[in-house]
């Protein structure tokens, strides 16, 4: 398990939901293969979905760009191991 060696880059979370995002990424890592980006992005939505509402985007990889809106409080980019974690939750436009 790698909880705890997450390293956040940029956030607008509040504390205790970016604990929750690397905590679920971690557990993540644990159920799901390290090359299976798709599982573990799903694993990690769904999580999100069920505790926050529904809305949640993430992406998960090695090397990726992206440019979106997002509700504030919601946005959160780490690195966990070798993997990136982007979450975040959609905004209405």
């Amino acid at each position: 398990m790698l909880e705890g060696k997450a390293k956040v880059e940029e956030t607008d979370m509040p504390v205790k939901m970016q604990m929750q995002a690397m905590r679920i990424a971690s557990q993540s890592l644990d159920l799901f293969d390290v090359f299976d980006s798709i599982s573990i992005a799903a694993h990690i939505k769904k999580e999100f979905d069920e505790r926050y509402g529904s809305g949640w985007q993430c992406v998960v990889g090695t090397n990726f760009g992206c440019f979106f809106t997002h509700s504030k409080g919601t946005f959160i980019y780490f690195h966990l191991g070798t993997l990136n974690f982007l979450i975040f939750k959609g905004a209405t436009v």
